[in-house]
């Protein structure tokens, strides 16, 4: 019952999202608004971890089958992608490049707030 009980919680989470989508006057995607709310969720303490930890460690476990129809729908559209290889490849590096840069910085940050909060200690 407890893997129903997860299950069903998420699934809860997901249509609760699609009615936001459809009520919101601006385009948004559901699947954010979804982790809005499981984070809204989770930080008011109205859900535990506990609630949904299984089921999310199993989709988080397995969630390089999801892009697999994305990734075969990609030879589709291999025409189009065919002519416009360079642009791709120019904006997969620039983009690679300012993650690792963002991430980088984040994680200095980050790093910096600790050690500020342990010397207030």
């Amino acid at each position: 019952m407890k893997i129903i009980r997860q299950i069903g919680i998420i699934f809860a989470v997901c249509w609760l999202s699609i009615l936001v989508e459809k009520i919101l006057p601006v385009a948004f995607p559901a699947s954010v608004i979804g982790m809005i709310l499981l984070f809204i969720c989770l930080f008011t303490g109205a859900l535990k971890i506990e609630h949904i930890q299984e089921k999310a460690d199993f989709l988080l476990e397995n969630m390089a089958f999801f892009f697999v129809p994305a990734g075969v729908s990609i030879i589709n559209y291999f025409d189009v992608l065919k002519s416009t290889w360079i642009q791709l490849v120019i904006i997969c590096v620039i983009s690679t490049i300012v993650t690792f840069a963002v991430t980088a910085w984040s994680v200095r940050l980050t790093i910096r707030l600790i050690e500020r909060r342990k010397k207030s200690e």
